[in-house]
């Protein structure tokens, strides 16, 4: 009698949203300092992805990053769904540690600011964490999220370069070409997570979600 081959498991559906507009965006790099809140126009992002994520059959479970500005986009997704958000660390934003706070058009002319844009691999931030450190703990939060939720959606409401770093993974593309990848405010990212690797579905996307499934 032939030996049936195990049936390979269902793909996870990974939908990563990038936080609304904060007072800061564009202008600071605010890291993981606590007291960050949307915006108005944040907020109006956050209803706005909200609305569009309702539209999908279906939605399991929502993540977010512990930082306000993630929960606070998660809030209307999780209402609209009358789902709970549970914060995951693996999540959070880069640590950026001396540079936290920083304004971004002062810290453009640093010399390291170089090597952040294009050999972002070998690069850590005085006092902080390394690039090489955030992609590998997006790649382990992505695994246990399969892991935890077979063939279900998940929302996971993180930051722009942690994202980005996910679609590079899925990608398989080097750590040193994220920086190409644009992820902007309340933009959706998704990818299916499955046996025979990721799929990379959309990336920073701000239109209609129905439309998304794996092939």
């Amino acid at each position: 009698m032939p030996t049936r081959r195990p049936k390979p498991a269902p793909h996870t559906l990974v939908l990563y949203v990038r936080h609304g507009e904060t007072p800061t965006t564009g202008k600071v790099l605010p890291g993981r300092a606590a007291g960050l809140h949307l915006a108005e126009r944040g907020r109006d992002q956050a209803q706005a992805v909200a609305e569009r994520i309702a539209k999908l059959k279906r939605v399991d479970v929502i993540y977010a990053s512990p930082l306000e500005r993630a929960r606070e986009t998660a809030a209307p997704i999780a209402a609209a769904r009358g789902l709970r958000v549970k914060v995951d660390k693996g999540l959070l934003e880069c640590d950026f540690g001396e540079w936290t706070g920083g304004a971004l058009k002062e810290l453009a002319r640093k010399p390291e600011w170089t090597t952040v844009q294009r050999y972002p691999s070998g690069f850590r931030f005085p006092g902080g964490e390394s690039f090489r450190e955030m992609a590998t703990r997006m790649a382990s939060t992505a695994g246990r999220m399969r892991a935890q939720h077979p063939g279900q959606v998940v929302v996971a409401v993180s930051h722009a370069d942690p994202i980005k770093a996910a679609v590079a993974d899925a990608l398989g593309v080097h750590l040193d070409l994220f920086q190409r990848i644009s992820i902007s405010t309340c933009s959706v990212t998704v990818i299916a997570y499955g046996d025979g690797g990721p799929s990379v579905l959309a990336v920073n996307d701000t239109g209609d979600l129905a439309r998304l499934a794996p092939a």
